[in-house]
């Protein structure tokens, strides 16, 4: 049924997210006191009607991405690449030319599964991104096939550094989607995100410290409707002195800077301030 959907051309499957954006936004509230909550944080001096406009938007570009990955289990891979376009992949690239692996950090903007298959048919070099295993096993199965299509290659997140370290001979790339709360470690770095107390994952600086691999943010911006386009930024080059944290911080400031562009581009839906700083605030 997956395969015989995605077949139909993208003008129908968007058809269908129209229909989606009503049904979720109208019918079925889709977390719609999280949405809320979360735009009247981030953005207290906006009018109620501004903060709904970022709403519905995000709403009918969530169920965009949600045909645009349907679409993918059959997309041509010539489609796909006009589709997302890189505007600057030599930043990495070059360090991978010259026998150096790189790690990616990525966020939760556009369409990130577009962006994973984009970079494993431009890059040039084998690319493994961590996921986060789904509980159910024929949704495991569908987007491990999905993602894996253009040869992307999928880690479980807990295991990325193990399994580098156990392949290290192999120049490539590693993928890790940086901007979920931390909720399952005590290893946290706290900063200001959107003017709210936000705690980061530090595995990708601790991967990247661990084997000074070269930290690359990847920043997808939506062009039009199903058209994206992709630049990237060196935030490390694996030798610079740093202090602990610093390469976490450039993470989030990136990622900050992106969703102000385009607010609506963000998943508003995932809740991000789960975690509360303490008192005392310990790092």
């Amino acid at each position: 049924m997956i395969r015989t959907l995605s077949r139909l051309p993208l003008r129908a499957l968007y058809g269908l997210s129209s229909f989606l954006y009503l049904i979720a936004y109208y019918v079925a509230r889709h977390r719609d006191r999280v949405i809320e909550d979360q735009l009247a944080r981030v953005f207290p001096q906006a009018s109620a009607a501004e903060r709904r406009r970022i709403h519905k938007r995000f709403l009918r570009n969530f169920c965009d991405v949600a045909v645009e990955i349907l679409k993918s289990a059959t997309m041509s891979a010539d489609d796909l690449r006009a589709r997302v376009r890189l505007r600057n992949p030599e930043i990495a690239r070059d360090p991978l030319a010259a026998g150096r692996s790189v790690l990616l950090v990525t966020s939760h903007l556009c369409n990130w599964e577009w962006l994973l298959q984009g970079f494993a048919l431009e890059l040039g070099h084998p690319l493994d991104a961590a996921y986060k295993p789904l509980h159910d096993p024929w949704a495991e199965r569908l987007m491990l096939s999905i993602r894996s299509r253009f040869g992307a290659r999928l880690v479980p997140a807990k295991e990325l550094l193990m399994d580098h370290l156990r392949r290290r001979e192999i120049v490539r790339a590693l993928a890790m989607n940086a901007d979920q709360a931390p909720v399952s470690t005590d290893r946290r770095h706290w900063t200001t995100f959107l003017g709210q107390d936000t705690a980061f994952y530090l595995g990708a600086e601790q991967i990247a410290r661990a084997t000074r691999l070269p930290v690359i943010y990847v920043g997808m911006h939506r062009l039009r409707r199903g058209w994206y386009e992709v630049e990237l930024q060196m935030i490390w080059d694996g030798r610079e002195p740093l202090e602990p944290g610093a390469v976490t911080e450039r993470y989030a400031r990136c990622c900050e800077r992106d969703v102000l562009a385009s607010p609506a581009d963000w998943l508003w839906s995932y809740r991000r301030w789960k975690l509360k700083k303490s008192l005392y605030g310990a790092a």
